[in-house]
């Protein structure tokens, strides 16, 4: 008897999960569509119960006053609580604000904390600023190795700002560190084998 129970709960459970899933892509849909009052209404109540996309969709609203009275407070609340799921889209945006100063302290320390947690994720633009901040010569950071490694990735993804800063860093490398570099970038390659085989 508790075996059916059981599975009865775990089969609502599936049909309130696929019912999450489906509202959240009708607000994203609204989102995108520019209707940011039925976003808002949809994920508004899906975030505070804790639905990490819905939060970033919060985020992204108060983030840049769509529908609502632009608040950097309210997005960092919502991309902090999607990003602490480990929503890769929320960690990079939240890294911006870090790195600009928007809404907190600026802190590149922070930012590229946050950086590192979307690059992982395959977030092209987390690894091209990562790429850049290691790039820096004139910083205490620098470090060419890691700077060719995101920026290389990067652009295995396509990115279109990856090339012009990849050229830029391989003309101030070694052949060590290059090599060096791309054993980091085999590496990743192969325990993110999804992400780059999905890739034209």
């Amino acid at each position: 008897m508790r075996c059916v129970q059981l599975a009865k709960f775990a089969v609502m459970l599936l049909f309130v999960s696929v019912a999450i899933a489906d509202d959240a892509q009708k607000a994203r849909s609204a989102f995108e569509s520019g209707d940011y009052e039925t976003a808002l209404a949809i994920w508004q109540p899906l975030a505070e119960g804790g639905h990490a996309d819905s939060q970033f969709g919060l985020g992204q609203l108060y983030g840049n006053g769509f529908g609502v009275p632009m608040d950097d407070a309210l997005a960092i609340k919502w991309y902090s609580l999607a990003a602490e799921q480990g929503h890769a889209k929320a960690q990079f945006n939240l890294a911006v604000m870090h790195q600009n100063g928007w809404g907190l302290p600026q802190s590149d320390t922070e930012a590229m904390k946050l950086y590192a947690l979307a690059a992982e994720q395959g977030v092209s633009a987390a690894m091209v600023a990562l790429g850049r901040y290691y790039s820096m010569d004139f910083l205490d950071s620098y470090d060419p190795v890691l700077a060719h490694k995101w920026l290389k990735l990067a652009y295995l993804l396509h990115d279109i700002d990856a090339g012009p800063k990849l050229d830029a860093i391989e003309g101030k490398m070694s052949a060590e560190q290059l090599a060096a570099s791309e054993s980091e970038v085999a590496a990743w390659s192969r325990q993110h084998e999804g992400l780059l085989s999905n890739q034209d």
